[in-house]
């Protein structure tokens, strides 16, 4: 009776318990499956299919970053997105060695709307796990429901660039591979991109903390653009129904 009465009252504040096994279940089997994002990245890379990259959310380039190790190791046309300025340098330092690389300061934004973030304050970051300092994000409430204490979330300016404008700053003549992990504003940049680009690359954004009329507003999107679309892990991944080579990502 108790957790039907927490769970009605946090649902009143806009939150959501989560199953913990849930998500515990998930990422283990995630672990261990013989599908994952990094063979897929991997088939990608190896048959030559991934030539131009763009990383919306690139953090450091080290932390939780499954895409990093083949940009490296590949060295495809790359622009790496990040706003908060102190991982822009980690990112920067991170690829000081690597070629073909355009880094951006920015938070990629429909009609350049977001000009802060939450962040977890630098000093108590210690409080928290390692993946803590990549929930950097537009909503508080994401911050918090990570157990985030709200006298730890601090404000960051940060600057502000369209995905549209983007491309262009950069004057992209093709993009293979385009991969968002914008800590529940995945949605709002994917659906952007599709309106706003004639591109059609692979896209890889994570899918879990996006609202639910946002979510399908972009799944009818991903649909009315002939797009082929699977779960992966945290992640859904997208494919052009022209994309021939569909069988070399398995």
């Amino acid at each position: 009776m108790l957790i039907k009465i927490l769970k009605k009252f946090v649902g009143i504040l806009g939150f959501k318990l989560i199953n913990k096994n849930h998500i515990k279940n998930e990422r283990l089997l995630s672990k261990y499956s013989y599908f994952s994002l990094n063979m897929i990245l991997e088939n990608l890379f190896l048959n030559n299919l991934v030539h131009s990259v763009i990383q919306i959310g690139a953090n450091d380039g080290q932390r939780f970053d499954e895409l990093s190790k083949f940009i490296k190791k590949y060295s495809p046309k790359t622009i790496l997105v990040e706003p908060i300025k102190s991982n822009y340098e980690d990112l920067k330092l991170n690829y000081k060695d690597q070629k073909n690389i355009n880094f951006e300061n920015s938070a990629i934004s429909v009609n350049n709307e977001i000009n802060f973030l939450f962040k977890v304050d630098d000093n108590k970051l210690s409080l928290y796990g390692e993946h803590i300092k990549g929930i950097t994000s537009f909503s508080i409430k994401h911050l918090l429901k990570h157990g985030v204490s709200k006298s730890h979330i601090v404000k960051e300016q940060v600057n502000s660039i369209s995905i549209k404008t983007l491309l262009s700053k950069y004057s992209l003549n093709n993009l293979d591979l385009l991969m968002i992990d914008a800590e529940s504003y995945d949605g709002e940049i994917a659906i952007d991109f599709l309106t706003n680009s004639l591109f059609r690359p692979i896209i890889i954004f994570e899918f879990i903390h996006i609202r639910h009329d946002t979510f399908k507003k972009l799944i009818n999107l991903l649909n009315s653009k002939n797009l082929n679309y699977f779960k992966m892990e945290e992640n859904i991944i997208c494919l052009p129904k022209e994309f021939i080579d569909i069988h070399k990502i398995f």
